[in-house]
């Protein structure tokens, strides 16, 4: 099993972090393969092939960058397209799908929000899978049961429709607990992406295993509700705090919003 970090931002988009840095990170950590997300609006042609370029530079036969592209598509829905870089040239979330998919990427649904589901469930292209935790968007102590639940639905229509954890991370200072370890022997990038396609792989922050199915007992995703619940009261509080400063003309200083970046 490989240690994996998924859905991770560079300065090629909107990330603090370099590649470089993010591997001074990942690989002490433990960590074998990062799939890497920036965001598709960011690149050309040229760009591509200098961040495909580097991505390479820092794979050896212990560590592997796969790169691959974040999509913002219509009423600002995000959807991931591991292994792939190539402009899709669409805003419609079923043929960013389609598009990713064709070209042998990975589609996955990234964050949705809770007003999205309805419109996700009358997709007629579903993607190869669902973000059902984001420790940036839903914070690092408990992912929203909701989104679990979507995912059952979808499974009812696409049965091997996934669950993909991810952590977004854009800062240095950002929580990194949420890992996933992949059923592969081998750092060469097809294989590992198979193996996720497959869905050959789990994720865990240290305390919970979370199977690629997505298939978490009820009483678990009960757990897990009181604990999202108050964590995003208090990001709704911080965020509301912040605004507050920001009408009055008072700076919060960088150091404590990378602390609170790395509390929630």
């Amino acid at each position: 099993m490989l240690k994996a970090a998924i859905h991770i931002h560079s300065t090629y988009s909107d990330g603090e972090l370099t590649l470089r840095q993010l591997r001074e990170i990942f690989a002490p950590a433990g960590c074998s393969v990062v799939l890497t997300s920036d965001h598709a609006e960011a690149f050309d042609q040229k760009k591509f092939e200098r961040y495909s370029a580097e991505c390479e530079a820092l794979s050896d036969p212990g560590f592997r960058f796969i790169p691959g592209l974040e999509f913002e598509c219509d009423q600002r829905m995000h959807i991931l397209g591991y292994g792939l870089l190539a402009l899709l040239g669409t805003k419609s979330p079923e043929e960013v799908i389609r598009g990713i998919e064709s070209r042998g990427g990975i589609s996955v649904i990234a964050h949705p929000k809770n007003t999205m589901f309805e419109w996700i469930e009358r997709f007629n292209m579903l993607p190869s899978g669902l973000e059902v935790w984001n420790t940036k968007y839903d914070g690092q102590y408990a992912p929203r049961p909701e989104t679990f639940r979507l995912l059952a639905s979808l499974q009812r229509r696409k049965p091997e429709l996934l669950a993909f954890y991810g952590q977004d991370l854009h800062w240095e200072r950002q929580c990194r607990k949420l890992f996933n370890w992949v059923s592969v022997k081998t750092l060469e990038r097809d294989s590992i992406l198979e193996a996720f396609r497959r869905g050959q792989y789990h994720a865990g922050d240290g305390e919970l295993e979370l199977p690629s199915s997505g298939g978490v007992p009820e009483e678990v995703l009960a757990r897990f509700g009181p604990i999202q619940n108050r964590s995003a009261r208090l990001r709704h509080w911080m965020k509301c705090a912040k605004e507050t400063a920001d009408s009055v003309g008072i700076t919060v200083p960088n150091s404590i919003k990378s602390n609170l970046r790395r509390i929630f």
